[in-house]
């Protein structure tokens, strides 16, 4: 019997501590191509412009690099910065920034959020995802208001939905 109990706390100390298998140490990934990255970015140009607005529209990928930066011709100086911020920001903690302003505002457990370097907690900055993953962000700066922006984000990724389900 202490045979058969040393034998099995032999197993689970082996099966603890045996190294992960080569397909568990690594991980496929879905990435946007610059093409997709562009038409979301015209297509979010579009429905701004539509609606009246100058704006920038910046794309990232899954890790946060900027891939696509559109910027209207009125836009103002700032816009470009701004939808890259949010893009980025939305990517970083894999929420809309509409969500993040509400959840960030001071006396807030996560208020501590607005003081991470390069977090941009205004609205405009939307996730992308297709088949449950996340595969990059869009951010949009120039409308009258994060609302504004994030219609146009939203209306960007509308545009190329078919080409995101996988």
């Amino acid at each position: 019997m202490a045979a058969r109990t040393f034998g099995l706390a032999v197993s689970i100390v082996v099966l603890l501590f045996m190294p992960a298998r080569a397909q568990d140490a690594l991980v496929t990934v879905k990435i946007l191509s610059p093409e997709l990255a562009l038409d979301l970015a015209r297509a979010a140009l579009a429905d701004c412009r539509k609606r009246g607005y100058q704006v920038a529209v910046a794309v990232v990928d899954r890790f946060g690099v900027t891939q696509v930066v559109l910027r209207d011709r009125f836009a103002g100086p700032h816009t470009v910065a701004s939808a890259t911020g949010k893009g980025w920001t939305a990517v970083s903690f894999r929420s809309n920034t509409s969500e993040l302003v509400t959840a960030s505002r001071e006396g807030t457990p996560q208020a501590g959020m607005r003081q991470i370097p390069g977090a941009l907690m205004l609205g405009g900055g939307v996730v992308i995802e297709a088949a449950g993953s996340l595969v990059g962000g869009v951010g949009v700066s120039g409308g009258p208001g994060g609302e504004a922006d994030e219609t146009c984000a939203k209306a960007g990724i509308d545009a190329v939905r078919d080409r995101l389900d996988f």
